[in-house]
């Protein structure tokens, strides 16, 4: 399995996020977490993502902030902790780069995001 470095550093066609993205979700689904618990990150995602493009100091913020939104929903209920620490993981990538490279690799975390929450629904992920 690829880790989330060589994912949001060096996977220019996105072959290993999609591989990834489908063995995380394949863990979520057997972890019990529901759908409506990575809605709820998610909604906060795409908020990030609106501003990402004109509002990028707060854009930033707000993603650092996430990381101890995961931290809550996983002491309130354990199922959230692997996708806590895919997300962590890739926030601090996106952390470690600057100007272009920062966008590419926030890019890429939205888009192992998306894959995850879209191949959570394939597995059979409850609502």
């Amino acid at each position: 399995m690829s880790d989330i470095a060589t994912i949001m550093k060096s996977d220019p066609s996105g072959a290993e996020l999609v591989k990834f993205a489908e063995q995380t979700a394949r863990q979520l689904v057997e972890n019990n977490l529901t759908r409506a618990q990575i809605r709820n990150i998610f909604t906060e995602v795409r908020k990030i993502e609106a501003l990402w493009d004109n509002r990028s100091n707060e854009a930033l913020r707000r993603l650092n902030m996430l990381k101890p939104k995961l931290d809550y929903a996983m002491a309130r209920n354990s199922s959230v902790q692997l996708l806590r620490d895919v997300l962590s993981k890739s926030i601090d990538e996106v952390n470690a780069a600057e100007g272009e490279e920062r966008n590419l690799r926030f890019q890429r975390f939205m888009d192992l995001f998306e894959a995850i929450l879209a191949y959570h629904r394939a597995k059979g992920g409850r609502s």
